[in-house]
């Protein structure tokens, strides 16, 4: 379980994170909201251990991922980042084979564990390609099954900042299964989204993130609320139903004021 305590945060005198304590549990997805410059990015960046928090801790069952050692650390964990810069004429599969880095497979091993993310991102047709000649739907594809290639044995928390914002809804789907289907084994993932009806759909629990503090946090259910979403994004929010299942839509022009 990956836990974090009272993580706070400040840059050039802005406060980016305040007093920010979470768990992430074993086999369920947590996913965290919030608009815009609330902090959801900067609070991943410190549960995966890339940037130091002024005040608080993050443990891995018990220990301090700061006492970890890197490469031990990208075992046990792994991060798909918003930003991922690679300018670098290399193939779609050596792209994906990254990720296996920190695993210490053979080259026959790494090749068979390439070849079946690959296909579960239907990538195969692109193996081969240059990665930068491909859309960026594409590039965030490969990008997510390399980051899923280092999910091994030894993976215990998986965090994903908003995986699927280039990705048309067939992928969007695809990945959401893949998500669900790893944290089944047991894995804690943590994953950024602002469509909230994906959220709505993958997650476990759910995280309102608002100027850098937790303003709620619990089962699907309890946390996604019209009161609470409509004042979280301050645009009016509302819960519908319907044959398929619940939905969330917005209402054009109506504005919610204020913080929950």
């Amino acid at each position: 379980m990956l836990t974090a305590s009272g993580l706070s945060l400040k840059r050039n005198g802005k406060t980016l994170l305040n007093n920010i304590s979470l768990e992430l549990h074993a086999g369920e997805v947590t996913v965290l909201l919030g608009p815009n410059g609330a902090g959801k990015s900067t609070l991943l960046g410190l549960l995966c251990g890339l940037n130091p928090a002024d005040l608080g801790q993050v443990c891995l069952d018990g220990v301090s991922l700061s006492s970890i050692e890197p490469q031990l650390r990208a075992r046990y964990l792994a991060m798909y980042t918003q930003q991922q810069p690679l300018n670098f004429p290399f193939r779609v599969e050596e792209v994906v084979a990254l990720g296996c880095y920190p695993l210490m497979l053979d080259r026959d091993a790494t090749a068979a564990r390439v070849a079946a993310c690959l296909q579960q991102f239907e990538l195969e047709s692109l193996a081969l390609r240059d990665y930068t000649s491909l859309s960026g739907g594409e590039q965030q594809r490969v990008q997510v099954a390399r980051v899923l290639a280092q999910t091994g044995p030894d993976c215990q928390v998986l965090l994903l900042d908003e995986p699927v914002s280039e990705m048309d809804l067939r992928y969007q789907q695809l990945l959401l299964q893949q998500i669900r289907a790893i944290a089944a084994t047991g894995v804690s993932v943590c994953c950024v989204l602002h469509d909230l009806n994906l959220a709505a759909q993958l997650a476990d629990r759910v995280v309102l993130l608002q100027q850098g503090r937790m303003v709620a946090a619990g089962p699907v259910d309890e946390v996604m609320t019209e009161e609470h979403l409509s004042a979280l994004y301050q645009v009016s929010v509302r819960k519908v139903e319907t044959v398929s299942g619940s939905v969330f839509i917005s209402q054009p022009g109506a504005k919610r004021n204020g913080l929950l």
